[in-house]
């Protein structure tokens, strides 16, 4: 399996290459050169499988030569070995039509943990081979840095540097991530919001003697690698409820586009999705671009939903890229004129080849809450605000396929938001008891790239 770049003018790279690199060096980011498609006799086989086993057969394709199965089994057993459910991803049924996928199992309580444990892993097997070292940069809306750091903290040839926004994560997820005490890892707070942490991210990359001498990498969904690892729990579910004999639908709180574009490769893949509905806040830059074609961006307005705090989703370019018939030339042209308008255009015949896929919906702070009751009280079960806003899309679907919502965090992670909901105060896991006692470190910093820069260049070792 080779990669290419969204943009076509980086060396195409294997899998290994590919992880370690993270974001392509012509600015754009790594997809499939063609989509791996599994039969129905293919998903059929994986009923019954576990999660890792799923995982095993749904990953190999892309990993080709850069790992042995058995070196790939290794790393996925040890990746999910320390999630608190047996199933890594069980399913709950909420009524005759509308389940959860539960994602939140993980060291970190929220669904990048089923990615970045087995990232981890990765980036120590591949460094390991070389005596390599490399230095990750990340932002984070919340979830994305402390899965990030619980992954990485104190793994041989990785140093982490991960921004996000001050002030605009939960207690919680800021917590998760400072009070992870170890010298490899670099926790800054900007003063802006996660669309200036994302663009500064972006503009160390395309530095090309900063991206050099410190061996840059990524570990946000631009990286491909966790994208192919979020395909799995769309088989792993789909197969439980009936595929390929029953097509599917799948309801993703998104705001980067990462998790939903898993959920397209899946389908591209040959699993028998209906729908994928594309769920969002009021900061409703996909919805607006997939139901009028206006992907432009506004102000962004902080919510009880975080981590859906974003205007700017990286991984749209991926769609964009297979929309306009993987034309690199032409998608890096479109994202250029984007990078400096902050709008963009979809056209007529793009978007009817999207809606032919995509359902999308922007839910506002009271239809929020008014479904985090409905779950508790119609179904007895707690929700976070970023399931709820996924369950709310899903709830005013049409159809009579099964429609699974991806519940990408426990609901303790957003505590007040929850209790305001509904009346209950939802109780963190024993692993996370003690969170609010540990003492924290971090550095708050502008949201300038030469500030940012010099800080990382103080700190990380040279490549």
């Amino acid at each position: 399996m080779r990669y290419i770049s969204t943009r076509g003018a980086a060396p195409a790279l294997d899998f290994q290459a590919v992880t370690l690199a993270g974001l392509a060096s012509d600015g754009g980011l790594y997809v499939p050169e063609s989509w791996p498609l599994f039969s129905q006799a293919d998903i059929a086989a994986m009923a019954g499988l576990s999660y890792v086993e799923t995982a095993v057969r749904v990953c190999a394709p892309f990993v080709g030569e850069s790992l042995t199965e058995s070196e790939l089994r290794g790393i996925l057993t040890s990746a999910y070995a320390s999630f608190s459910h047996a199933a890594v991803a069980p399913l709950v049924q909420l009524d005759d039509r509308h389940w959860l996928l539960e994602l939140f199992h993980g060291p970190t309580l929220a669904f990048k943990d089923v990615a970045m444990q087995a990232l981890g892993r990765l980036f120590e097997t591949f460094l390991g081979r070389s005596g390599g070292h490399v230095t990750i940069i990340g932002a984070t809306s919340g979830d994305t840095g402390s899965a990030a750091i619980n992954a990485l903290a104190n793994r041989d040839g990785v140093e982490v540097f991960m921004l996000h926004p001050k002030g605009r994560v939960s207690e919680v997820q800021r917590r998760q991530m400072t009070t992870v005490l170890a010298d490899n890892i670099h926790n800054i707070a900007i003063d802006g919001n996660f669309d200036d942490a994302q663009a500064l991210v972006k503009a160390m990359f395309n530095d090309a003697s900063f991206a050099t001498r410190f061996n840059l990498s990524a570990v946000n969904s631009i990286n491909w690698a966790r994208l192919m690892l979020q395909i799995v729990y769309y088989f792993y579910a789909a197969v439980r409820l009936g595929a390929p004999d029953r097509a599917i639908s799948f309801s993703v709180p998104t705001g980067n586009f990462g998790d939903v574009f898993a959920g397209y490769a899946a389908k591209r893949m040959g699993l028998p999705i209906d729908r994928l509905i594309v769920a969002t806040n009021r900061n409703d830059i996909l919805h607006r671009a997939l139901a009028s074609g206006d992907y432009s961006t506004c102000s962004v307005t902080p919510t009880d939903a975080p981590s859906m705090d974003i205007q700017v989703s990286s991984n749209f370019e991926r769609l964009l890229f297979d929309l306009a018939g993987r034309n690199g030339a032409a998608t890096a042209a479109r994202m250029q004129s984007f990078e400096a308008t902050k709008a963009m255009v979809i056209p007529a015949d793009q978007r009817a080849a999207a809606a032919a896929i995509f359902d999308s919906a922007a839910i506002d702070a009271d239809t929020l809450a008014a479904t985090i009751r409905w779950a508790h009280e119609h179904c007895g079960e707690i929700i976070d605000p970023h399931t709820a806003i996924g369950l709310a899309a899903a709830r005013t679907s049409a159809g009579t396929t099964p429609v699974v919502t991806l519940a990408t965090a426990h609901p303790g992670k957003f505590g007040d938001a929850v209790t305001r909901a509904c009346g209950v105060a939802p109780v963190l896991p024993a692993r996370a008891q003690g969170l609010f006692e540990r003492k924290e470190r971090y550095d708050s910093l502008p949201a300038d790239l030469a500030t940012i820069e010099a800080f990382v260049a103080a700190r990380a070792r040279p490549a």
